[in-house]
């Protein structure tokens, strides 16, 4: 079982900058995929950013060369470096914790989500 927990939504200009942090507790955190999902009104959630157990990442075109995510396995943490925002940005952030054992059992979690509203 792991518990995920957002922060550092907030209300930002565009062209700002923000951190998301997602602090984890339960289970052994270094071997659960992350991910940051975000979901605006009336639309589908997509993925924004990934970063595997091993480091590796990849991200949505639409955020490539402004958002960075990263890890922190000593203090079970995974950031999302958000920067040059848009109003497009405008969402609700999820933290996500996947992982798939051995014998193909799947195991995800889900935070609470944290606003994020671009706007002058």
């Amino acid at each position: 079982q792991v518990q995920l927990v957002e922060s550092g939504g907030d209300l930002v200009q565009p062209g700002g900058s923000l951190r998301l942090s997602c602090a984890a507790s339960g289970s052994i955190f270094g071997i659960y995929n992350m991910a940051w999902y975000r979901q605006a009104p009336e639309k589908q959630r997509e993925l924004v950013a990934a970063i595997t157990s091993g480091g590796s990442t990849n991200y949505a075109d639409s955020v490539k060369g402004r958002f960075t995510i990263s890890r922190d396995k000593a203090k079970k943490t995974v950031y999302l470096q958000m920067n040059s925002l848009k109003p497009e940005d405008t969402a609700v952030y999820y933290c996500n914790a996947n992982r798939v054992d051995i014998l193909g059992g799947k195991y995800e979690y889900w935070g609470q989500g944290t606003q994020v509203t671009v706007s002058s």
